[in-house]
């Protein structure tokens, strides 16, 4: 218990400052905007909200949405402690953060940039990939701060796919075609106001080695209309 004992006057003696430039590593997953979902679901007007309850986002865990928590100052210092420990069984992988003032600054900044009405911070909300992972409960690890893909510079636009064997061959609209093993080409969809138009899928790089790279369809019934098998 003393491991998660709060006092209420933490977040009001954290730096918001300092817990702007901290959550830039939570970006990865969260958005500050209002109904802006990513790997985790948006922060907006978190203080008051009950727990796995957020309506636009579908990938709350069971453990979470059980839990009964409300967020206020409490019980976030309690999730970035150990969320583990305040709700087992939930699914995110997020370790959590042991240093006490850490957590009372990323809290102070929390409190201002996610109240009703705030704008959010655009410097704050240029992430790193990789951050915290999730940290108020979605899903699985991943995803990140993609670009805008409504206009495809022609690197990028994806004009044709072929399949033969275990290689795919992406062809965008500069012409260029990059061969890809199969393991090593991923398909995506974005729904969202950033995903690309209607039939011009985005071809972005994944991974740290230049081998690997991501599809991003505008929907799912989009794929099987691009992939070609030829030889």
């Amino acid at each position: 218990m003393a491991v998660l004992s709060f006092s209420p006057l933490q977040a009001q003696q954290g730096n918001a400052a300092r817990g702007e430039r901290n959550f830039r590593a939570c970006a990865a997953c969260h958005s500050l905007e209002r109904e802006r979902n990513m790997t985790g679901p948006s922060l907006a007007d978190l203080w008051g909200r009950k727990a796995g309850t957020l309506p636009s986002f579908d990938r709350f865990s069971d453990a979470l949405k059980s839990s009964g928590l409300t967020w206020d100052d409490r019980t976030l210092d309690q999730w970035l402690t150990d969320p583990k420990h305040l709700v087992p069984g939930n699914e995110m992988t997020f370790e959590g953060i042991e240093e006490a003032r850490v957590r009372a600054d990323l809290l102070a900044f929390l409190k201002e940039a996610t109240k009703p009405g705030a704008a959010p911070s655009q410097s704050a909300q240029r992430g790193q990939r990789g951050g915290m992972g999730g940290m108020m409960g979605g899903g699985m690890m991943g995803g990140g701060a993609d670009p805008t893909l409504k206009a495809l510079e022609p690197g990028i636009q994806v004009k044709t796919i072929s399949y033969c064997r275990d290689t795919y061959r992406v062809t965008t609209a500069d012409g260029k075609i990059r061969a890809f093993w199969e393991r090593n080409l991923r398909f995506r969809t974005d729904s969202s106001k950033d995903g690309p138009v209607q039939d011009a899928p985005a071809l972005l790089p994944a991974g740290m080695m230049g081998d690997r790279a991501s599809v991003i369809f505008s929907a799912p019934e989009e794929i099987l209309k691009f992939v070609e098998r030829r030889c």
